[in-house]
């Protein structure tokens, strides 16, 4: 028996996202939006979106394959995988299913989990099923892995500039160089039609735009409340935004991760903490008196408390934003991939600091939790994840679509949702070496994927 973990957190973290991608500012002209609703008004500067040959299976996939591969992992030490996913294939096999040919080849079963789902929220339960169980006595002191993938897609109209599509791996063990603070979380899970999906013939949600954003907020508040009790409960003094080096948040569009680093200063406001100067309190104090309710409605507030917490912004949520902003909102995977920014932009100077994560998914559920890093031992050190990930490089190799091809992209993919019985184009050569990717779908739905095993597309044998 494994004896008591210690230090139980993140290890490695692999990301991947489709090599195709739109400009919002193209995107903008071609749906004759006003100039700067998606890049401004929404904060968001390209979108990534999968083509026929790529979906969330294979996404994860890839992104499994990846990290054991770059971090020399034998699959035989991976004793729990979990997935966080909202795109659904199947109604009842899991993600997870798909992904243990990878095991099943080294003779691996005995690999605990299966998916997690509820809108955006997915990855992070997955995530604490991993954490918990390396914390646990059911423990067997092999690594857990969570996988956070999917396809963000929406109909033709004002939301479609919000989708993207990912999947990030990240390895779970003792001793890691990020270690989550468990006894410091808050939560705030309640019922709401905010945004879900009750169409199973479609992928497309249904959604209320003003609602979910409210509900997103007043999750926010809630967590951060119940974040801050525990806290002081625990510490003995008083938690603030001045407590945590770095903030992270599940970001369906920057604008309003904007708005809700905002609205944890003005918290900190009404509790009077110590770092918000006179200035700032003069330019608050008139909507102190303002109901919860009100302040969620109060343009004037959110323009007040954006502008006070605009200098704590730029040195504590902006250095997450960088993938969010290029890749667009990848549900589960979204704040994942703006923690994977963080340390992209700040590997070198991140040990011995804390970053807070607020994890959202409508319907509702939403938490607020701490992780602190370390240094760490190579190969599982803040610097060596920030290289295995190659942000920059994968950012900089993606290829641009025109409008009028993304938007027949979409139709195809609409097309085959649900579908049966085709066969993909197989045209890889967008796609990186090592990249699964779907070749066909049979008359009884069975889904097969390859591996693309060299740059002039030929392939490994699939599954």
């Amino acid at each position: 028996m494994a004896s008591q973990a210690k230090n139980v957190g993140i290890l490695a973290i692999e990301i991947y996202f489709p090599p195709t991608c739109i400009q919002q500012e193209v995107l903008e002209a071609h749906d004759g939006a006003s100039k700067g609703k998606y890049t401004i008004g929404l904060g968001q500067d390209c979108m990534g979106f999968c083509t026929e040959v790529e979906d969330v299976i294979s996404m994860s996939l890839t992104a499994v394959s990846s990290l054991l591969e770059k971090y020399g992992i034998d699959p035989k030490q991976i004793g729990r995988l979990e997935v966080g996913s909202e795109t659904v294939l199947d109604k009842s096999k899991s993600i997870k299913t798909f992904l243990m040919p990878i095991f099943e080849k080294s003779g691996n079963t005995d690999i605990e989990g299966v998916d997690s789902t509820n809108a955006c929220y997915g990855g992070t339960a997955a995530l604490f099923n991993c954490v918990n169980w390396v914390e646990s006595s059911s423990w067997d002191g092999r690594y857990g892995l969570v996988v956070c993938t999917d396809s963000a897609v929406y109909a033709e109209g004002p939301a479609r500039p919000t989708g993207g599509a990912a999947a990030i791996a990240m390895l779970i063990g003792p001793n890691a160089p990020i270690v989550f603070e468990s006894k410091f979380r808050g939560s705030h899970m309640v019922h709401a039609y905010d945004f879900y999906k009750p169409n199973l013939a479609s992928e497309y949600p249904v959604v209320d735009g003003k609602l979910s954003q409210t509900c997103y907020l007043m999750a926010l508040d809630s967590c951060y409340k119940t974040f801050c009790n525990k806290y002081e409960k625990l510490e003995g003094n008083p938690f603030s935004v001045a407590d945590a080096e770095y903030f992270v948040f599940h970001s369906p569009y920057n604008k309003l991760v904007q708005k809700s680093f905002a609205r944890l200063v003005f918290n900190d406001f009404v509790k009077n903490a110590s770092y918000i100067d006179e200035a700032a309190k003069e330019k608050l104090a008139p909507f102190s008196s303002l109901t919860s309710h009100e302040s969620y409605q109060s343009r004037d507030l959110e323009k007040a408390s954006q502008q006070v917490a605009k200098p704590f912004y730029e040195t504590k949520v902006q250095p997450s934003t960088l993938i969010p902003k290029q890749v667009g909102n990848m549900y589960t995977a979204s704040i994942y991939a703006a923690f994977a920014s963080l340390i992209h932009n700040k590997n070198s100077t991140l040990a011995g600091h804390r970053a807070i994560l607020f994890s959202y998914g409508s319907g509702l559920s939403a938490t607020m939790f701490s992780v602190r890093f370390n240094e760490g031992q190579h190969p599982f050190s803040l610097s060596n994840i920030a290289t295995v990930m190659n942000v920059s490089e994968k950012l900089k190799s993606r290829h641009e679509f025109p409008p009028k091809k993304f938007v027949e992209i979409m139709q195809v993919m609409e097309h085959r949702y649900g579908a049966k019985d085709f066969v993909t184009n197989k045209d890889t050569s967008l796609l990186a070496r090592g990249t699964y990717f779907l070749t066909h779908v049979d008359s009884m739905y069975r889904r097969f994927y390859s591996k693309k095993s060299s740059e002039n597309g030929s392939l490994a044998n699939g599954h």
